[in-house]
């Protein structure tokens, strides 16, 4: 296990699935439209295909994201995924994909963003069993938020030792 993973929020949040037509400016106006309702994206993904693009986006409040989007008469699809805040550091993203694969935990796909508060990343993981991915990650949390604290309570003993 490695102490410098350490996973520092565990999330389940609204992804929308909007499926834009691959027209210019329609993603502009979606967003221009999420901003000007005061709408703040956590992540979002843009994928294409030969008729439409589907955008895959987390919104800090989903209900007004919703209203925007049915205002716009945008087809969407709506799914749970878990949001995980990690450091901004190298081996982070594999080191919680290497955790939920060690117990069978499926990933449908994620994407994440790089440049949350304090440091920090967000992945964003669509996963088949949200609960058991939620109690592998929070044990992960946890054992490393031990292990830095026991580490930390070695390093006073030693410390006590030499006085």
């Amino acid at each position: 296990m490695s102490l410098k993973w350490m996973v520092t929020m565990i999330d389940t949040l609204t992804q929308f699935s909007v499926f834009l037509g691959n027209k210019p400016d329609t993603l502009g106006r979606v967003c221009r439209e999420l901003a000007t309702a005061k709408i703040n994206i956590v992540a979002l993904t843009m994928m294409d295909a030969s008729e439409h693009g589907v955008l895959r986006i987390v919104a800090r409040n989903p209900d007004k994201a919703r209203s925007v989007f049915n205002n716009m008469n945008l087809s969407m699809t709506e799914a749970t995924v878990l949001g995980v805040t990690m450091p901004n550091k190298p081996g982070m993203l594999a080191d919680v994909c290497e955790k939920l694969s060690a117990n069978r935990v499926p990933i449908s796909y994620l994407y994440s963003t790089t440049g949350a508060a304090g440091g920090k990343a967000i992945g964003i993981f669509k996963v088949q069993n949200m609960a058991k991915a939620i109690k592998v990650l929070e044990s992960k949390r946890a054992s490393s938020k031990d292990m830095k604290g026991n580490l930390r309570n070695m390093q006073r003993a030693a410390g006590a030792a030499k006085r």
